[in-house]
């Protein structure tokens, strides 16, 4: 994706494009060129139609996303459910049929959908879900007519209205918060926030938190950043200046395992927390979100360890904290951000010194029965009991033979 305000040109377009491939980023998985708001001009055509501004984008954008095509990208567009974008130009409100048809035409694959220039009540009767709803019957209709796929609907309405109970009969993903800030304080709250509606995420449609931008992030917190993102499976769009991009930053964007996740064709579910941490569970807090998280994938069980306080700490959990660990058995486990195989975990695991604001990812497999002998002979000691009415619990201390009403 490329957002850079309104500074955009054709030039710089296909600079960027091309930098993708250059670089590598197409070849680790990145296959859309979005463009964002203020490529046309302030008004429509004597006809009605919006026109791609003729400075900025001089070969018109069917040429452009021609272009964006032969390098093996699909191009995405921009537009407001309103009467204008929030930049203030031409919003499709009541014009929803004739855009996506210009922007099918124009080659567009994809359209990310604000919610700016909202119109009076008396005239829209509806709510954000009925704007957007508009839009998607008009690619849907398009689709039909014209016998090509549908564009790809992301829906920009941050979160209002609790767009993951309802945007994915409209669209592929939908915001989840107002606009991410370069900022830590900006990634914990949105971390946090969608910490509580993970579930809306699946193969079928995906909680958007906006953008991957690093800005002044340090190294840590970028890596927190784009593991966050990738592991609860928001699509990755990236807004950065790739011409000056850092090693490190190209290497975060480019972690081949940690993208492994969020792309994995067999699982399309979020990792969750399964214990927040410093807070009570389910207790909301915008600096210090959850820090224990796990997921499924293809490979095993997925593992997000987030230290949210101002200094290194060593993190400790059970295994069996997690739902998609068994009990009785013994993972191997895998350092996603190292690349490296760290030998056998039995029953829990500690990470030690994990940076501030920073990450650790894992990947553990399952490696067999754990040994016999161990005590407690259960993980979980809560009314573990033996076979013949033996209390092990010891919050608990009483055998069964006791208690025959039991």
């Amino acid at each position: 994706m490329f957002r850079r305000q309104c500074d955009i040109s054709e030039e710089l377009m296909i600079k960027t494009a091309n930098l993708m491939k250059s670089l590598g980023l197409i070849d680790a998985g990145y296959n859309y060129f979005n463009l964002d708001d203020c490529y046309s001009e302030k008004q429509r055509s004597p006809s009605g139609d919006i026109v791609a501004s003729k400075t900025k984008f001089p070969s018109g954008m069917k040429a452009l996303t021609d272009q964006i095509h032969e390098l093996g990208l699909k191009a995405g567009i921009y537009s407001d459910s309103g009467w204008f974008t929030c930049q203030i130009y031409p919003g499709s409100y009541q014009n929803e049929v004739r855009d996506i048809k210009l922007f099918q035409d124009w080659g567009f694959d994809y359209l990310k959908y604000d919610n700016c220039a909202v119109p009076f009540d008396n005239i829209t009767r509806e709510n954000i879900m009925g704007r957007y709803e508009r839009m998607a019957n008009a690619i849907s209709d398009l689709s039909i007519s014209s016998a090509k796929p549908p564009m790809v609907l992301s829906l920009c309405q941050w979160g209002r209205e609790q767009g993951w109970m309802w945007a994915r009969r409209y669209g592929q993903s939908w915001r989840t918060t107002n606009d991410i800030q370069p900022t830590w304080s900006s990634i914990a709250d949105l971390i946090n926030q969608n910490s509580f509606y993970t579930w809306a995420t699946d193969f079928y449609g995906h909680n958007d938190m906006d953008i991957v931008r690093n800005g002044d992030l340090s190294y840590e917190e970028a890596k927190t950043h784009f593991t966050a993102w990738a592991l609860m499976k928001s699509p990755l769009l990236i807004s950065a200046d790739l011409e000056s991009a850092s090693k490190e930053t190209l290497e975060i964007l480019m972690n081949p395992e940690i993208i492994a996740i969020h792309q994995d064709p067999v699982v399309g579910t979020s990792v969750s927390p399964f214990r927040w941490g410093i807070n009570p569970d389910y207790v909301s807090n915008e600096t210090h979100p959850a820090q224990y998280w796990s997921g499924e994938s293809q490979s095993g069980t997925v593992f997000m360890l987030i230290n949210t306080l101002d200094e290194p700490a060593t993190m400790f959990f059970n295994l069996t904290e997690s739902p998609w660990i068994r009990a009785g058995r013994q993972y191997t486990v895998r350092d996603l951000w190292t690349h490296t195989d760290n030998g056998t975990t039995v029953r829990n695991f500690t990470a030690h010194d994990v940076p501030s604001h920073g990450v650790v990812a894992l990947l553990l497999q399952d490696a067999g029965d754990e040994p016999e002998g161990l005590w407690p002979p259960c993980a979980v000691i809560e009314w573990c009991m033996a076979q013949d009415g033996t209390m092990i619990d010891p919050d608990k201390k009483w055998s069964a033979e006791k208690h025959e009403d039991l």
